[in-house]
C-alpha cells in the first residue's frame, strides 16, 4: 500500500511540473513572438534606428524623449537586485529569505509573471504611508546602475518621460529628483485599509500622454526602447522616431560618474552595502549565521580586554584598522581641564577607534545615542539635550575629569561629505585636535536613519573585514579676528568650527556642506532624527 502510494505521489508531482513547465514555455514562446512581431511592426512603421546615432544629434532640446527605464535606461536588465532590497529593507530577513527561495520561479514564469511574484512577496502586507525605500534606499544603486552615455543624450533633450513596467513608488523618486526626468510612467500597487496587498494595476498611458503634450515642442517625440522589448505601445505610438538600444551598446558604456549626478547623492539609508544580485543574495544569507557569531566575539573582545590586548585580537578577527599620527606634536601646557578631540561622524564606533588609537579612555559626548548603545559602551558616553547652555555647561564639567571626543556634525553621513560643524566644541578648550575619520563594509551599513540605532555597531562588526581609518592632525589653537562689534563673538565661534570642518575635509577629500541633522532624517525618515530615552533603539 505505501509503495502504491508512494508511486502515486510521485506520478501526481511530475504531471504537475510537467504541466506547468510546459504552460510556461508555450507562454514563453507566444510572448517572443509577440514582441518579434511588434518589434516588426515599429520597424515598418516608424524611423527605426539604432541608438548610437542618437548621440550624435544636435537638436533634442526641441525633442520630448520617452525612453524605456529597465531596458534603454539601466545598464543591467535584472530587476532582482532592486526587489531583494525592498524585501530586506522594508520586510526583513524573512521576506528575503522568501524571495531569494522564489527566483528560481521567478525565472521559469516569464518576464511578466516573475515580476508578479516579485512585487507580491516584497509588497504584500507592507503599510503604504510608512514605505520609503524608494527614496531612501534604491537612489544610489539606481544611480550606479545608469549608461553615462543615455544620460548624456536624456540631459541634451526637452522634456524626458520614463515609462517602467516597475511600481511607480520604486523609481519616481530616483527620476525625478535625482536625474530631472518630468513624468514617470509606472504601475500603482493596489493598498487596501493602508496596506499594500502586492497586485498591480496598468500604467496610465493616456492620462501621462495627456499631460506630457501640453507645453512647447511636446508634439516632437522620440522613443528610445530595447530591440527584444518594447515599451507601452500607445506612447510609442505617438513617436516620430524610434531608437533601439541593444544588449551590445549596454555592454559598452560608462557607469555614470559621481559628479555628472544632477543631484549629488549625500544621504541614503538601508542596512546591504552589497547590490543584491541573486549569488550576492545567496552568499550574504548564507554567511549571516557566521557574521552573527564574528560579532558577538569581537564585542566581547572590546568590552572584557584592555586596548592593548583587544586591538591586535580585533585585527586578528579580519578589522582592517588603519592609524595616522602627525610627526609634529604640540606640548600641553599644565591646567585643570582635558583635550577635545573633534571628529567626524561616520558610525556610532568613532570615539571607541579614537580610543583604540590614543590606548586611553575618553569621555563621547554625543547629539544623539540609544539608551542600548549608551549602556553597552566600553567608553563613557554623555548625550546633549540640544539646549546650547545647559550642553556648555556640561561638556565644561566633563573637561575637568579628562579628554572629551565630540562629533560636531551631529549625526552620520556615509558619502564623501561633511555636514555642518555646530560650533560649541570652539567655546569649551582653548586647544583643540581634529581627527579625520573614515570606514569602508562590503555586506552592511553600521549606520541607519528608519531602523533600530542599538543595532549599529553589530552590523558593522559583522561585516567580514570592515576598514576603519583614523588620522590625528595637527592640534588647532582657536583664535580668530572679531567679524565687528556686535556679532564678533558669534562670527569667531562659527568660524572655528567651519575652519576644523575644513581641515578634515582635505584630509579625507570630502565635501563641505551646509547641511544639518534635520535635514538628513527629513529626506530619509520622515522624522527630525530626535532619539527617544523611553524605547531603546530608534532614531
Amino acid at each position: 500500500m505505501a509503495k502504491m502510494f508512494r508511486a502515486f505521489f510521485f506520478k501526481s508531482l511530475f504531471f504537475f511540473w510537467y504541466r506547468f513547465l510546459f504552460r510556461q514555455l508555450k507562454n514563453l514562446i507566444g510572448f517572443h513572438r509577440s514582441v518579434s512581431n511588434n518589434s516588426y511592426a515599429f520597424a515598418t512603421q516608424f524611423k527605426y534606428q539604432k541608438f548610437p546615432s542618437l548621440l550624435n544629434r544636435s537638436d533634442l532640446n526641441d525633442h520630448t524623449l520617452i525612453f524605456d527605464v529597465e531596458n534603454a535606461l539601466l545598464k543591467s536588465s535584472s530587476l532582482f537586485p532592486y526587489f531583494m532590497l525592498v524585501a530586506f529593507e522594508a520586510g526583513g530577513l524573512l521576506r528575503a529569505i522568501v524571495l531569494v527561495l522564489l527566483y528560481p520561479f521567478v525565472c521559469l514564469a516569464g518576464e511578466e509573471m516573475g515580476l508578479k511574484i516579485m512585487v507580491m512577496t516584497c509588497f504584500f502586507g507592507i503599510k503604504a504611508d510608512k514605505f520609503r525605500v524608494g527614496r531612501s534606499v534604491l537612489p544610489k544603486f539606481f544611480l550606479e546602475d545608469v549608461g553615462s552615455e543615455i544620460f548624456e543624450v536624456l540631459n541634451k533633450g526637452g522634456k524626458k518621460v520614463g515609462v517602467t513596467n516597475m511600481p511607480r513608488v520604486l523609481v519616481e523618486s530616483f527620476l525625478r529628483e535625482y536625474l530631472e526626468i518630468d513624468f514617470v510612467v509606472g504601475r500603482e500597487i493596489k493598498v487596501f485599509y493602508g496596506y499594500y496587498i502586492g497586485l498591480m494595476d496598468e500604467r496610465k498611458t493616456l492620462q501621462a500622454l495627456e499631460q506630457v503634450q501640453e507645453g512647447k515642442g511636446c508634439s516632437d517625440m522620440i522613443g528610445i526602447t530595447s530591440f527584444n522589448k518594447v515599451i507601452d505601445q500607445e506612447l510609442l505610438s505617438n513617436c516620430k522616431e524610434v531608437y533601439a538600444v541593444s544588449e551590445g551598446d549596454k555592454r559598452s558604456w560608462q557607469t555614470l560618474p559621481r559628479e555628472l549626478y544632477p543631484k549629488p547623492l549625500i544621504f541614503h539609508d538601508g542596512r546591504l552595502a552589497l547590490r543584491p544580485s541573486p549569488m550576492e543574495s545567496l552568499a550574504m544569507l548564507m554567511w549571516l549565521p557566521y557574521a552573527i557569531i564574528l560579532a558577538i566575539i569581537r564585542i566581547s573582545l572590546a568590552l572584557s580586554l584592555p586596548y592593548k590586548i583587544s586591538t591586535p585580537l580585533l585585527i586578528f578577527t579580519g578589522i582592517r584598522f588603519t592609524t595616522s599620527i602627525p610627526n609634529t606634536k604640540t606640548s600641553h601646557k599644565a591646567k585643570s581641564n582635558g583635550h577635545i578631540y573633534v571628529s567626524n561622524h561616520r558610525t556610532l564606533l568613532d570615539p571607541l577607534y579614537i580610543s583604540f588609537t590614543l590606548q586611553k579612555n575618553l569621555i563621547a559626548v554625543t547629539y544623539s545615542l540609544s539608551r542600548m548603545s549608551e549602556i553597552l559602551a566600553p567608553i563613557q558616553t554623555v548625550r546633549l539635550t540640544r539646549n546650547r547652555d545647559q550642553d556648555a555647561k556640561m561638556m565644561q564639567q566633563l573637561l575637568k575629569q579628562g579628554d572629551l571626543v565630540v562629533c560636531p556634525e551631529g549625526t552620520t553621513c556615509r558619502e564623501p561629505y561633511l555636514l555642518r560643524f555646530s560650533p560649541l566644541f570652539s567655546e569649551m578648550c582653548d586647544e583643540i585636535t581634529p581627527v579625520a575619520m573614515d570606514s569602508h563594509v562590503s555586506m552592511f551599513h553600521g549606520t541607519t536613519a528608519g531602523g533600530l540605532k542599538c543595532l549599529d555597531p553589530v552590523f558593522f562588526l559583522m561585516n567580514p573585514a570592515p576598514v576603519y581609518t583614523v588620522q590625528l592632525l595637527d592640534q588647532l589653537v582657536p583664535s580668530l579676528p572679531q567679524i565687528n562689534v556686535d556679532d564678533g563673538k558669534e562670527g569667531s565661534r562659527f568660524e572655528a568650527a567651519n575652519d576644523v570642518q575644513r581641515q578634515i575635509g582635505n584630509a579625507l577629500g570630502f565635501e563641505c556642506t551646509k547641511l544639518t541633522r534635520k535635514d538628513k532624517y527629513l529626506i530619509l525618515a520622515g522624522n527630525e532624527g530626535i532619539v527617544s530615552t523611553k524605547r531603546s533603539g530608534k532614531s
